[in-house]
């Protein structure tokens, strides 16, 4: 019986964990009825199950937190055997690897002969990782989850869940409708059956549309496109995870044996080397930089390599440079009071810094969060949106609640579900307090206030009757109340109108009445995060004693 060769086993375990990873991504988001009754609304397969495996992840959050979120132990099944093994997890798992492992496949006009040969050889620059990974593990200690910015399951769900998803789901969805709408009926049935087809496979239950939704894509993309000039730039040169995998797999016993008394300097093996560790003869091995891809033992014609326990022979560790290390515990100790000794943290926080349900307090919010986007995919509203400056330069990519675009469902609590490292604490529907259905509480999850601008209000500025407001108002008794009153309009006439006023006691922040408002350019009513019950400076009602 001939077994497969280990290069071909290591491709089938890029496929099988990249389909997963889809998979996951994919059933990240709510396909259910909102009109029913919300009160069970799960995910049973988010995509944070992938993060449960990052160990810089655990790391990171327990470092900030002080303690370990739940499911994060799970990381030690990657983190021992790299121990044992080395840096597999860059070479058969990780997702974004697989994605740059692919795209470096591909030779353009400088990834050809010596020069691609030169460009496999090991560089001084793919030690910058490791600062990195010190500037963000440093930061953590003080504060902040900023590794999210560099972490790769946080990059790629950010990128492929927030901008590549979305902008495919658009182009299948003008495509399939063309098809529908052709006059010739072959053509509409194919419309049809690919519809339902995608629709259980890729489509999304509704289109999506996220803010710098752009700008995501376009650093996912231009990262990929790195790759056609030098081979799995990100894995080799900016990834913290790698490095700190690579740190661990310096003293892996598995390792490479060179045989050179077999080589003849053909120089093949640097051919599809995806590390850059100098497997070629004559030169020390860099361990920590291997991805253990078996590229070069496959193209080696003379088989002088070959991977061994315990191998005995020298290797190179990461050659970092004392000064730099310096710079990065500098940088990492000094990040977290730059960002927050400006008024946007503590004294002049942004009005429409709406966080979701079960959102930390903001200092602690920013240290556990990630920017991995998992609750904006989740949303089965379009509600959360990367934020861009409304938390400052450390709350980029965190999620914000954007009411125009999308509320808060009374019973939805599923950012809580998803939210792999506690940023968002998760609650149940009953605990969040806003739907009779599951049980209200006297102090429901508040996210801010609504506020009238009675100066666009139909019903106070132009004597128009407009109740849409009160309508959608979720909460129970509404938060926003109306009062008949006798106007005169332009005519002169006399007539009755219902203004509406809004009751601070009782009011959530859900958005519902601003993203109902049909006043288009900028709404009647609008929700800031003044109220919210994460914080309690941030209020605008004073409890007064009794007695």
């Amino acid at each position: 019986m001939r077994f497969p060769k280990p290069t071909k086993l290591r491709t089938l375990s890029q496929v099988i964990f990249f389909l997963l990873f889809v998979f996951l991504l994919l059933r990240t988001e709510f396909r259910g009825s909102l009109t029913a009754s919300t009160s069970e609304i799960r995910l049973p397969y988010p995509v944070s199950l992938f993060f449960r495996l990052d160990p810089l992840v655990a790391i990171s959050n327990a470092s900030s937190s002080h303690g370990l979120y739940r499911g994060l132990l799970w990381s030690l099944v990657v983190l021992i055997p790299t121990m044992f093994l080395g840096r597999f997890f860059c070479g058969w798992i990780c997702p974004l690897g697989s994605i740059h492992h692919f795209f470096s496949s591909f030779k353009s006009e400088r990834k050809r002969g010596k020069q691609l040969i030169e460009s496999n050889r090991y560089q001084r620059w793919q030690t910058t990782k490791y600062y990195l990974l010190i500037v963000s593990l440093v930061a953590a200690v003080f504060g902040t989850g900023i590794v999210g910015w560099l972490d790769p399951f946080s990059l790629l769900v950010r990128s492929v869940g927030l901008s590549i998803l979305p902008a495919t789901n658009y182009a299948l969805r003008a495509s399939l409708g063309v098809l529908e709408h052709s006059r010739y009926g072959f053509v509409q049935t194919a419309g049809s059956a690919l519809h339902f087809i995608l629709g259980a496979l890729v489509l999304g239950f509704k289109q999506p549309y996220f803010r710098s939704g752009i700008w995501l894509g376009l650093i996912f993309v231009f990262l990929v496109a790195l790759n056609f000039r030098i081979t799995r730039f990100w894995c080799r040169a900016l990834c913290p995870l790698g490095a700190l995998l690579g740190i661990v797999s310096r003293w892996s016993v598995l390792g490479l044996v060179k045989n050179p008394g077999h080589c003849n300097d053909c120089n093949r093996c640097l051919l599809r080397c995806q590390g850059g560790d100098d497997p070629i003869g004559g030169v020390p091995w860099h361990q920590a930089e291997c991805h253990l891809c078996l590229n070069c033992v496959g193209e080696c014609p003379e088989h002088a390599l070959e991977f061994q326990f315990f191998p005995g022979q020298k290797t190179v560790g990461t050659n970092l440079q004392r000064r730099k290390v310096l710079t990065g515990l500098a940088a990492g100790v000094a990040l977290v009071p730059l960002a927050r000794s400006t008024p946007g943290f503590a004294t002049q926080r942004h009005e429409r810094l709406l966080r979701p349900p079960g959102a930390l307090d903001e200092e602690h919010f920013l240290a556990r969060c990630i920017r991995c986007g998992q609750c904006m995919k989740a949303c089965p509203n379009n509600a959360l949106h990367p934020a861009f400056s409304e938390a400052g330069i450390e709350g980029l990519w965190t999620p914000v609640l954007v009411p125009r675009i999308g509320y808060c469902e009374t019973s939805c609590v599923l950012c809580s579900e998803v939210c792999p490292t506690g940023a968002i604490w998760e609650i149940t529907a009953k605990e969040k307090g806003w739907s009779e259905d599951v049980g209200r509480t006297d102090k429901p999850v508040r996210l801010g206030t609504a506020f009238y601008d009675r100066g666009r209000c139909l019903p106070w500025a132009m004597a128009t009757d407009c109740i849409v407001c009160e309508e959608w108002c979720p909460t129970s008794p509404k938060a926003i109340y109306l009062r008949p009153v006798e106007l005169i309009d332009a005519a002169g006439n006399s007539k009755e109108v219902k203004q509406p006023y809004l009751d601070p006691s009782r009011c959530v922040g859900c958005g519902a009445c601003e993203y109902a408002c049909p006043v288009q350019d900028r709404p009647a009513v609008y929700v800031t995060s003044v109220g919210e019950s994460r914080s309690r400076s941030n209020q605008i009602l004073l409890n007064r004693r009794k007695g």
